[in-house]
């Protein structure tokens, strides 16, 4: 059932939303139309504000202007799975909880995320790996959504947190919530989002926000989903531990780096072993859809956006004339991912040009 983080990506009318719906929902038990279930849209005005929440004036029929803080989108969807988390009395998995956020590459993302970027790495249990500290305004509209309330005892003037009168005290430590204004994603929290990659350069999405989400490309020809299968498995077995995945690794790496001459700031060009995270000491492999997904759309769409020469000759390295890939083969990066059993091997076997 793992989702937790993922961005489908194709081009425009390829049905991103439509397996949303009929696939991913389903797999994580939400209705469509469930609480469980808030959804939104990136556009050019769309900011933190919108995201986590922001404080707007009212005025009453006399006249008088107060101000009421509104939650954001993510803050909505962070309280509800707390409060699912709370829910549970048995022992039992609460219930999942997605972040819907159609066309997320029409929206600022650094803007948008703000410090919430933090939260994007998780650890295997499903939590963030590190806390970000959140305005007094925003956590108390967090325990107001979930259902929290802080009560001062008479005793020490010592602040206590009760959760639906009294059904569960002091329930901070359960979500992992720290009374110093400090948050973190639970592992019932998913976020996926939608991006048409014709619309990729309205703005801007760098390296490091990229690595913290999954990707899946929806082709446009609706291939067989099998297709890979084969190669899958021997994808998984040669890179079954760390050193052969680091090993990999450093060949993308050097393939990268000689082309250093028509690639702009190649430091960030370049790759960490934990681009694609995995345990491999639990007995993890390396996912074959992440390196076609995620690593090879790394290459295609920001390390040699401008210039698709190195790739095709990485794939006809040591290839006989009747067996080269020619030019018009590789036109969008639905081409290229066909060829991933074709780039893999040239990577494995130090094919480097």
């Amino acid at each position: 059932m793992v989702v937790t983080q993922k961005i489908l990506f194709g081009s425009p009318g390829t049905g991103k939303s439509w397996t949303i719906v009929n696939q991913y929902l389903p797999k994580l038990k939400i209705e469509r139309e469930s609480k469980n279930c808030i959804k939104t849209v990136f556009h050019p005005e769309y900011s933190y504000g919108d995201f986590m929440g922001k404080l707007l004036p009212l005025t009453n029929k006399e006249g008088k202007v107060t101000y009421h803080f509104y939650e954001g989108h993510f803050l909505r969807a962070l309280a509800q799975a707390y409060k699912n988390i709370l829910d549970v009395e048995d022992g039992s998995e609460p219930q999942n909880v997605v972040l819907i956020i159609d066309e997320i590459n029409r929206g600022n993302s650094a803007a948008v995320f703000g410090t919430a970027f933090q939260l994007l790495d998780r650890e295997t249990d499903g939590w963030s790996s590190y806390e970000i500290n959140i305005s007094e305004l925003e956590f108390q509209k967090l325990l107001d959504l979930t259902g929290i309330e802080k009560v001062k005892t008479e005793r020490r003037n010592k602040t206590v947190f009760i959760y639906e009168y009294e059904k569960i005290k002091t329930p901070l430590e359960k979500i992992k919530v720290g009374e110093d204004l400090k948050i973190k994603i639970p592992p019932n929290l998913h976020i996926i989002a939608t991006m048409n990659t014709s619309d990729n350069s309205i703005y801007f999405m760098d390296s490091a926000f990229k690595r913290r989400w999954d990707w899946e490309f929806v082709d446009i020809k609706r291939k067989d989903v099998n297709r890979f299968n084969a190669i899958d498995l021997q994808v998984s077995n040669a890179l079954n531990n760390r050193e052969k995945w680091e090993k990999f690794v450093d060949n993308i790496n050097s393939f990268i780096k000689s082309h250093s001459e028509k690639i702009r700031r190649i430091e960030d060009k370049q790759i960490g072993y934990f681009f694609i995270k995995c345990e491999f000491e639990n007995g993890e492999k390396i996912n074959p859809e992440s390196v076609r997904n995620k690593l090879m759309f790394f290459l295609w769409d920001s390390v040699f956006i401008n210039d698709k020469k190195p790739l095709l000759d990485l794939l006809n390295v040591g290839r006989q004339d009747d067996r080269k890939i020619d030019k018009k083969k590789l036109v969008t990066f639905g081409d290229f991912i066909d060829l991933f059993e074709v780039f893999f091997w040239q990577i494995q076997n130090r094919n480097i040009v």
